[in-house]
């Protein structure tokens, strides 16, 4: 799409949009007149300027005046709240001139990840601003959160019965088989244990105070037993799962599904091993489409949340980040760093070298299947075999997610402190465990592990609200866990290498990466 294109399209979106809210209040008369001063005045804005924006306007530009009126915006309310008040409606006023500059900045930009920031953006001072009006946009996360519903079975079935048919014939692949996925299973333990503790100290999600009106919404948990929950685990009937939402027993269903279909002669297998490949690669495709209705699913959840709630939940969120990041440097330093030096043995600055290219891939582009060739061709110049290397690692997209494994353990008990549910250690564990099962297979996508979030959430009685909020900052936080995910499985191609004697220690001393 050219610029004039997008700046027609742009105009005569605000144009209608203008329109129906005007027809919206005249039938309704619930509209806040604040709010079509603010529409309107946006669109007076752009009939200004859209001569000179198609004309001279570029990224770079449109990226610059988000930043001058940023700091124009922040240079009013601290003046605003520190030194001497401010009208108002001045303050209101820019916030929103603000709101339009991100706008403007995002439609240059063209990307998903840009609007889904602006939209949360947008959402807080629509929440903020004019919290009656923000509850009527709750239809647009519900509409959001239902695709994301229709993703869970097939994504979760085809990437399972994948990765254990087409690698768990132990006859073929021998100790190295068992030996990757007692490695992967034993560190994503530890990652798993490590988010727990973490989130358990900062608490992240606790003193989020919860409306009346919100609370009778929440679903009411049925206590169960210890017997009742390890039943649970077991499908009845696969079609009643799905319909319910059950993901344990999907997992179950597909893992002896896997197995079944990898006693298969090849002849008989392959045809079924094709179609779950194709299914995952829809899946994928899938998740990609419905990742573009994000924008309006997240504005409109952090609108309502911000109406409901206030902004004081922004700092949770902010607090949930920070746990994120410091619970993910603690497995870096405590369990990644020590397996290097002492169970790997490898040169560790030539292999933050080797590393450092996929991981900045995977960081960008929140998606570790996109780091996937340089990691191979890395790895194999680090030291590793290309048997091992090519076996462990695409393995490893499967079982071996310790970043994704302790973001989720963070986002789950997040979500239960902010409605106040006090799971024990060992609830939290079992929840725990059962996200470690259900995130199999899932690397490849960007932001899956919202997917499995909601899935999970609903299996153990917990509200989906939280989810929303948290998927506002959930970019940011898939940079990290993804760059974990690469890091976690370049280091268990090491591991494997070395415990089978076959490294390289010549070629990981004198690596280089041009």
């Amino acid at each position: 799409m050219t610029k004039n294109k997008a700046g027609r399209l742009t105009l005569i979106t605000f144009i209608i949009v203008v329109a129906l809210l005007h027809l919206f209040r005249f039938k309704a008369s619930t509209l806040p007149d604040g709010l079509l001063f603010v529409v309107e005045g946006i669109l007076i804005g752009m009939l200004f300027f859209f001569d000179f924006l198609k004309r001279s306007l570029t990224k770079r530009k449109a990226g610059l005046i988000a930043l001058i009126v940023f700091t124009i915006v922040a240079a009013l309310h601290l003046f605003s709240f520190e030194i001497k008040a401010l009208p108002s409606a001045l303050l209101f006023v820019s916030r929103w001139v603000l709101v339009g500059a991100l706008v403007l900045f995002a439609f240059y930009k063209r990307s998903l990840t840009t609007w889904i920031l602006v939209a949360m953006a947008m959402g807080v001072e629509i929440g903020v601003d004019f919290p009656a009006f923000s509850q009527n946009l709750q239809f647009l996360s519900k509409i959001f959160l239902r695709l994301v519903k229709t993703i869970v079975a097939p994504l979760l079935f085809s990437t399972l019965v994948v990765g254990i048919a087409s690698h768990s014939n132990l006859k073929q692949v021998g100790r190295m088989g068992w030996k990757s996925l007692l490695y992967f299973e034993v560190v994503t333990t530890f990652a798993l244990i490590i988010g727990l503790v973490f989130i358990n100290i900062t608490q992240a999600g606790s003193g989020i105070v919860i409306p009346e009106a919100l609370l009778h919404d929440l679903p009411t948990a049925v206590p169960k037993t210890w017997q009742d929950h390890i039943i649970d685990i077991f499908p009845e009937n696969i079609i009643k799962s799905i319909y319910e939402g059950n993901v344990l027993p999907i997992v179950v269903f597909s893992v002896i599904f896997g197995i079944a279909l990898a006693m298969l002669s090849e002849q008989r297998k392959r045809p079924l091993i094709e179609f779950t490949e194709s299914l995952a690669e829809t899946m994928f495709k899938f998740t990609n489409i419905i990742m573009y209705f994000a924008p309006f699913g997240v504005g409109a959840a952090i609108a309502v949340t911000v109406g409901h709630l206030g902004i004081d939940i922004l700092k949770n969120l902010a607090l949930l980040l920070v746990t994120l990041y410091l619970a993910l440097f603690c497995f870096l330093l405590f369990v990644l760093l020590p397996i290097a030096l002492f169970v790997a043995k490898i040169p560790v600055k030539k292999f933050i070298q080797a590393i450092r290219e996929p991981v900045s891939i995977a960081f960008a582009t929140t998606s570790s299947d996109s780091a996937l060739p340089k990691a191979l061709e890395n790895m194999e110049k680090f030291g590793v075999p290309r048997k091992i290397v090519s076996f462990v690692i695409p393995t490893g997209y499967t079982f071996n997610l310790d970043g994704t494994t302790l973001y989720l353990s963070l986002a789950s008990i997040f979500v239960a402190q902010a409605v106040g549910i006090d799971f024990s250690f060992g609830e939290q564990l079992f929840i725990g465990l059962s996200l470690m099962l259900t995130s199999k297979g899932v690397a490849a996508v960007p932001r899956a592990s919202l997917v499995i979030l909601i899935a999970t959430a609903h299996t153990f009685g917990l509200p989906l609200w939280p989810i929303m909020a948290i998927y506002g900052i959930d970019e940011l936080m898939d940079m990290a866990r993804t760059s974990v995910n690469v890091m976690g499985n370049t280091l268990a191609s090491c591991v494997i290498a070395r415990w089978e004697g076959e490294f390289d220690d010549l070629k990981a001393q004198t690596f280089t990466d041009k």
